[in-house]
């Protein structure tokens, strides 16, 4: 069974994309966009507005959001040559990883960075940052290569503002490589859920960009209870399946953050049917369940989920949900604290046996990407199906364009 996923070959997972079905500038209003709906039950695809979202759902189910929120990760500096170098903000290295720490800091951190032009990068760059009628003056001093990133150190004299306070007033928001134009004002709030919470992405759980404060008090009003949990975006989300089969594909880690309210909560709400919104709550919420099931069966490494392991671990599978979440409830007890926090590699191929998640909502994917795969997971070979539809009734596709719902 192993061999049969790691050979699993990425050209079958290809489709026609042109550069004109993608969508560079969001709708016009958030809930506006198309929404397409697939009810597998019923072999039905119907065609709306994500404003009619409501219609198609139920007091019987439930949503879940990822509430992380996209951090102005790039930088242009200029070197004191003039030269243009681009700082893109991957995670947190020192004095911490975590990134809801790291963002409160005050006078230095250092971070995992990409860096364009790093040729001309030779000496500390300065980069000024006029905050509340100040300038704010930072040094940053880039470290050794490793894989492709550098370690970058940040400093500042001025220790009343914080790292989230000067990357914000300086920084752009991080539009996804395909986007094929500079972030501009409306990208702020427009490449933002909005219920975005805890600073830490580097990409937008995009699926999560239809929804508006009046849609989710509409679907509060109908008995379709919403929950949220974590899941920092990386810049691997966007990094291209470059090998012939999936074998040789290095997923990206990933930082989860999910409360002990949360866990109770899926519990209780086990004869619902959940609807994860978007990849990363899909990741997210399955990544949970290996990472309880590891504890019931005191295995090691319980915090971190690996890419392979549930495939070769066949015994993670035979552990029920129930059995999970109450070994995650008994680990948090011990540990004193109502907070999980995990990091994920899991790859959801179709051969994936969910656990947690019975639909999805989400966006039209990357033709040979790991998010084709996972959505392949809930469709099978009617991806290929849904996709020409949508490619011939006018969907705009990938982070800014239509949306998506899979229902079992």
């Amino acid at each position: 069974m192993t061999d049969l996923n790691r050979n699993i070959r990425i050209e079958d997972y290809d489709y026609p994309l042109p550069e004109s079905r993608i969508a560079f500038y969001p709708a016009a209003h958030r809930d506006d966009s198309k929404l397409l709906i697939y009810n597998k039950k019923e072999d039905k695809i119907t065609d709306t507005i994500f404003h009619q979202l409501p219609d198609y759902l139920s007091s019987n189910q439930w949503l879940v959001f990822n509430n992380s929120k996209v951090i102005h990760a790039r930088l242009l500096v200029h070197n004191t040559t003039g030269a243009a170098i681009e700082i893109f903000c991957l995670e947190p290295l020192a004095p911490t990883n975590d990134p809801a720490v790291a963002f409160t800091l005050r006078g230095k951190v250092t971070w995992k960075c990409m860096v364009g032009n790093a040729r001309k990068w030779k000496h500390p760059l300065e980069i000024e940052v006029p905050i509340d009628k100040r300038v704010v003056r930072i040094k940053a001093e880039r470290g050794d290569a490793v894989e492709g990133t550098f370690e970058v150190t940040f400093t500042w004299s001025d220790t009343d503002i914080s790292f989230a306070e000067w990357i914000e007033a300086y920084g752009k928001v991080p539009l996804p490589p395909y986007i094929h134009r500079d972030a501009d004002d409306h990208d702020i709030e427009r490449y933002q859920t909005v219920y975005a919470l805890h600073d830490g992405s580097v990409a937008a759980p995009t699926a999560g960009l239809h929804f508006t404060d009046e849609l989710l008090q509409v679907l509060n009003t109908k008995g379709v209870e919403t929950e949220y949990v974590t899941l920092h975006v990386g810049a691997g989300t966007f990094k291209p399946v470059s090998s012939d089969t999936i074998g040789d594909h290095f997923m990206h880690e990933e930082k989860i953050i999910i409360t002990e309210n949360f866990v109770r909560k899926l519990l209780n709400n086990r004869k619902k049917q959940l609807i994860a919104v978007g990849t990363t709550v899909t990741r997210t919420l399955e990544s949970l369940f290996v990472i309880g099931a590891k504890m019931h069966l005191q295995l090691e490494n319980t915090l971190e989920v690996d890419q392979w392991e549930t495939y070769d671990n066949p015994k993670i599978h035979e552990v029920s949900v129930d059995q999970s979440l109450n070994a995650i409830l008994n680990y948090l007890q011990s540990q004193g604290t109502d907070m999980l926090r995990a990091c994920t590699r899991l790859i959801i191929l179709p051969t994936y046996r969910r656990h947690i998640v019975d639909g999805l909502i989400t966006n039209f994917h990357q033709p040979k990407s790991t998010l084709l795969l996972l959505i392949s997971n809930f469709l099978g070979n009617e991806w290929r199906r849904i996709y020409k539809h949508a490619l011939e009734n006018n969907y705009r596709f990938l982070s800014y364009g239509d949306s998506n719902l899979y229902l079992p």
